[in-house]
């Protein structure tokens, strides 16, 4: 064929599109301007590392994050202001967004969370000064061999990784998306622009620093796996439904889709596909969740990351996670609940009794907070359980009260060191109360408030998501949770005995005096715990409005 005739035969096809012309996508920026904000603030964060000079970066970093992470509440506050968490909630940017209750209220929550923990990322006051530097959690240069001349210089020089702040805010760009994704590719997309920035952050701790690479390979090994099976189930979803945009999976799901696209007819409706490729989405959210059987990887990471970094990814993973997850179950799959809740039973009920079972046994405060924060994964899944609209609202709620008491928490474990940095063995913290009695009454709050003790933030959550699930016909899942609740208690209320009635040792670690970035930190914690505990109406009536998904 000459090349006349090609060019004759492109045009011919290309003439009808010419004449209708090209339609340019409509994007609504107001609606997604609070994840705009934030990558926009990360990719100014970047650009800060490579012009401004080292002695200033960290203080132009840490008010470019504030500002951004500030602004970007203040920009989800205003759009919730306008009703579109209620009445005008809908779907933006050609599809790929859902602007609505539960999106936004897990927006707001990630992006407070977020900012408390910043705070505790540019904490300087807790390691003695270096060479008559102050040092942060992160390694003078992370790319340099641990022990090597190059890290010793980099510590004499008094360099710092200030690129912990850009990192941090393309991960809580990701989380912002995740929750709010409306079809399955922004859903994957979302999932990786969060994980690979927490993939560095875990690995760049100051001290321990062995660890703490050991602590970023698993997490990025189990997280390849999981974000492999989550691509794989997308892919068997798009040949059963022909699409991955959520309504129209939906309308597969339930049968009452119109058209079919001829060239997946052969596959559309296949339920084969249906069921392996939602078991596999499933599995890559409940891995981001921590989840039992998919949790291995929570202990070690949690362990091995500076501690800042493990408060952050604590608490403003799970938001995200279970946004998706929320999402995923009521609004693409709920044709399929009688397939997914008898599985999603047995993993709360393990998940509930694994996380309370192995934390008795744990002898380090760190790894104890990581199971107790699996448990608390499993009293959640509770709340999804439920499969009503007062099971949205109180997983909304119980998110938010955990987000800021798990922060608090790991801020004051950073607070208790010894020569070696933190000391996170339990035996360390023996007599911490007559060392610090205000520290350790702290901390006894938050264990407190973890245990779901009255008066505090954890019972509020507790009692709204067992009473959602039992009110949704799981009621044996409440019953397995307040003895997995009982068993919890026993570990929280170990170490408080520990902190208060036991003799302190003489070579036993110092409590270090935090700058006010810290104490904002716990001090904000605190706060939210017993306000969310003694006056949560106001909070659970704001989770009650948001608790709709729009379709």
């Amino acid at each position: 064929m000459s090349a006349s005739a090609v060019h004759g035969l492109w045009t011919t096809v290309a003439a009808p599109a010419a004449e209708g012309g090209f339609t340019a996508p409509h994007i609504e920026y107001a609606q997604l301007s609070p994840t705009l904000i934030v990558v926009g603030a990360a990719v100014l964060g970047v650009l800060a590392e490579a012009f401004v000079p080292r002695k200033a970066r960290y203080y132009a970093q840490l008010f470019l994050s504030v500002v951004a992470l500030a602004a970007a509440f203040a920009a989800v506050v205003a759009l919730a202001a306008g009703g579109y968490g209620t009445t005008k909630a809908q779907i933006a940017a050609e599809g790929a967004i859902a602007v609505d209750g539960p999106a936004l209220f897990l927006q707001g929550t990630i992006l407070l969370a977020s900012l408390v923990a910043v705070f505790t990322f540019a904490e300087r006051r807790l390691d003695p000064d270096a060479h008559g530097n102050r040092v942060d959690s992160f390694a003078a240069q992370a790319a340099s061999v641990p022990g090597s001349d190059s890290e010793k210089a980099a510590v004499k020089a008094g360099f710092t990784t200030t690129e912990v702040f850009p990192l941090a805010l393309f991960a809580i760009a990701g989380m912002l998306v995740f929750p709010a994704a409306n079809d399955l590719l922004t859903l994957f997309v979302a999932l990786e622009v969060f994980s690979l920035p927490l993939y560095l952050l875990c690995a760049v701790a100051r001290r321990k620093r062995l660890m703490s690479q050991e602590a970023a390979v698993k997490y990025f090994l189990l997280g390849s796996f999981s974000s492999a099976f989550l691509l794989f189930g997308i892919a068997l979803m798009y040949g059963y439904a022909g699409s991955l945009s959520y309504a129209r999976i939906a309308s597969v799901v339930d049968g009452t889709v119109r058209q079919i696209d001829p060239a997946l007819a052969a596959t559309m409706g296949n339920d084969a596909l249906l069921l392996i490729g939602a078991a596999m989405i499933l599995m890559g959210l409940l891995f981001k969740v921590g989840a039992v059987p998919f949790h291995m990887w929570t202990p070690d990471v949690y362990q091995g990351a500076p501690t800042p970094v493990t408060g952050f990814m604590a608490a403003a993973t799970k938001a995200a996670a279970f946004g998706a997850l929320l999402r995923l179950l009521y609004v693409v799959l709920p044709g399929l609940r009688w397939d997914w809740r008898p599985v999603m039973w047995g993993i709360a009920i393990v998940t509930m009794l694994g996380g309370a079972i192995v934390a008795v046994t744990q002898t380090d405060i760190k790894r104890l907070l990581a199971y107790s924060s699996i448990a608390h994964a499993g009293f959640i899944l509770a709340g999804v359980i439920a499969t009503t609209g007062e099971g949205v609202s109180a997983v909304l709620f119980y998110l938010l009260a955990y987000s800021f008491t798990t922060i608090g928490a790991f801020a004051v474990v950073t607070l208790v060191r010894d020569a070696g940095g933190e000391a996170t063995h339990l035996s360390k913290w023996a007599g911490l109360g007559r060392r610090s009695p205000l520290v350790a009454a702290v901390f006894a709050v938050f264990l407190l408030a973890f245990a779901g003790i009255p008066l505090t933030s954890g019972f509020s959550g507790k009692f709204a998501v067992f009473k959602a699930a039992a009110e949704g016909g799981a009621g044996v899942l409440v019953v397995v949770g307040v003895v997995s609740s009982a068993i919890a208690a026993f570990f929280y209320i170990r170490v408080i005995v520990l902190m208060f009635f036991s003799e302190p040792k003489a070579d036993g670690p110092t409590v270090a005096v935090p700058s006010p970035l810290t104490m904002v930190a716990i001090g904000t914690g605190v706060a939210v715990t017993l306000v969310l505990g003694l006056a949560p109406q106001y909070f659970l009536d704001l989770a009650g409005q948001a608790g709709v998904f729009v379709r």
